[in-house]
């Protein structure tokens, strides 16, 4: 048996254990806006991790939940490890739907997306060090508390930890229906159209108003028509608003639009179309403000090279994994585009992030951090 077999036996004989850890951590309830709840799981998770052998430092965000980073090793290079542990989901979700396991899958609001990413980075480490396996070279897992709404409070320091790594392994979930690693993301942009025209009374004086509403209808087909699904890249107006009363003709209205993008030709081209957008009614004025808020994740040889050697230590132990894409962004999109060898969907197998089905398939955890262990004995000690 190699070490990487032992590796995954090792991990299936605590399958129980790691879904009494990945229910103990989905029952402690994480929205992005909670800071108070996202520090006590900060908490926590940093007392796993020293429990670990790990040099752990808590770092205090003011305007997010405060950020873990344990290290393992202190020699340059080395491997990060990225997660997130702040959810969609608000406090007192799970009251009225509590954890449940049901025909080999864990039921938990953020079990997916993504605390059995976190489980399984913790885990394979667990498994590295019981089996005198741990790489002498640096290994560090960074738990961040703002991914879902733009880590703009984690991205300079996942930026900086990922330059001074040699590879970034991202542990999102797996792509369903198949658990596939992800080697792309698009990037993610988000725009906001305001129009200003000119308010009058409706009835007395319908001909001296300019109608906001009627402008951002022109502008909302013409927004519309920048998709091209042959390049991939989508542009939706997802939200628009405008006006005060029926009997008032509009001053303002706006839109929200939010673009993916492959690569950063489609990006330069959707952002000079967004902001140079021209009036179509005389007395009209139109404001673009936002633009790309996550770079592309793109497939670059040294990524595929990243997936070969999971795929080799997959087989190694048994089983197989697929590779895929998203149009979902993550922070490993901040990694590659520094030009980080990264591979993302580490995470658990399963399904639903973000809705009411989301769920671990729970035989995936022990395979994951058994994969995840297996790829840090070779890109960051070998």
């Amino acid at each position: 048996m190699t070490d990487n077999q032992r590796i995954l036996a090792a991990l299936r004989d605590h399958q129980h254990e790691m879904v009494a850890h990945l229910i103990r951590i989905v029952e402690m309830e994480s929205p992005t806006t909670a800071k108070p709840a996202l520090d006590r799981l900060a908490a926590a998770l940093a007392d796993d991790a020293c429990r670990l052998g790990a040099d752990v430092s808590v770092l205090a965000r003011q305007e997010a939940g405060d950020i873990v980073c344990a290290r393992w090793g202190a020699s340059p290079g080395g491997a990060l490890l990225l997660c997130h542990m702040d959810t969609v989901w608000d406090l007192g979700t799970l009251a009225e739907r509590p954890v449940r396991i049901e025909d080999g899958r864990l039921y938990g609001a953020g079990a997916f997306d993504m605390k059995g990413g976190i489980v399984i980075g913790l885990w394979a480490i667990w498994a590295l060090r019981e089996l005198a396996c741990l790489p002498d070279r640096r290994i560090t897992l960074l738990i961040t508390s703002d991914e879902e709404t733009g880590s703009h409070a984690s991205r300079a320091l996942i930026e900086a930890e990922a330059l001074a790594h040699d590879v970034v392994f991202v542990l999102e979930p797996a792509q369903p229906p198949h658990g596939a690693l992800k080697t792309w993301r698009k990037g993610v942009g988000d725009y906001r159209v305001t129009v200003t025209g000119r308010a009058a009374h409706a009835g007395a004086a319908h001909e001296e108003g300019v109608n906001a509403i009627e402008e951002l209808a022109h502008q909302v087909i013409a927004i519309q028509a920048l998709t091209d699904y042959a390049a991939d890249t989508t542009v939706n107006v997802g939200v628009i608003a405008g006006g005060t009363r029926s009997n008032v003709v509009p001053e303002q209205a706006w839109a929200h639009v939010d673009v993916r993008v492959m690569n950063a030709a489609e990006e330069a081209r959707i952002n000079a179309a967004l902001t140079q957008l021209q009036p179509k009614l005389p007395g009209t004025t139109i404001r673009v403000a936002g633009g790309l808020n996550r770079p592309p994740m793109v497939r670059t040889p040294a990524i595929v090279a990243l997936f070969q050697r999971a795929a080799e230590v997959a087989a190694e132990m048994g089983f197989t994994v697929q590779e895929s894409g998203t149009g979902g962004g993550s922070d490993g999109n901040f990694t590659a585009a520094l030009g980080v060898p990264t591979l993302d969907g580490l995470g658990a197998t399963g399904d639903g992030g973000h809705a009411l089905h989301e769920h671990v398939i729970i035989a995936s955890l022990p395979e994951r951090a058994a994969l995840l262990a297996g790829l840090l004995r070779g890109m960051a000690g070998a």
